[in-house]
C-alpha cells in the first residue's frame, strides 16, 4: 500500500507542477486551489508512504517521478524541447527510481 501512495504521492506532484505554471499564466482562485490541493496529496501521500518506506527510497522515488513528469508535462502541453537527449534523460530518471523499488 505504500508503494501505491507513494507513486500517486508523485502524480499529485506532476499535477502540483503543471498547476503552477498555470496558475503563472492565469491568475484565477481555481487555479490556485488545484495547486494548493494538488500539493497537500503529494505530500500527504510522501509523509503515509515514509511511515513504511526507508526516507531516501521514498523521497527519491517520488522526487523522480515529479521530475520525469514534470519534464514530459512540458513537452505535451508547454512546447518545451523534446529532443532525444531529454527523453533519455527521462528515461534515467525513471529507471533509477524502479532500480530503487527493486532494490529496497
Amino acid at each position: 500500500m505504500a508503494w501505491m501512495a507513494l507513486v500517486i504521492a508523485g502524480l499529485c506532484e506532476m499535477m502540483g507542477v503543471y498547476m503552477i505554471s498555470k496558475y503563472n499564466k492565469t491568475k484565477t482562485i481555481k487555479n490556485l486551489g488545484l495547486l494548493i490541493f494538488a500539493f497537500t496529496l503529494s505530500f500527504a501521500g510522501l509523509a503515509y508512504a515514509m511511515e513504511t518506506l526507508p526516507m531516501g527510497t521514498a523521497y527519491a522515488i517520488w522526487t523522480g517521478i515529479g521530475a520525469a513528469g514534470g519534464a514530459l508535462l512540458g513537452m505535451l502541453f508547454f512546447n518545451e524541447s523534446k529532443d532525444w537527449r531529454r527523453m533519455v534523460c527521462i528515461v534515467l530518471v525513471l529507471g533509477a527510481a524502479i532500480m530503487l523499488k527493486l532494490l529496497s
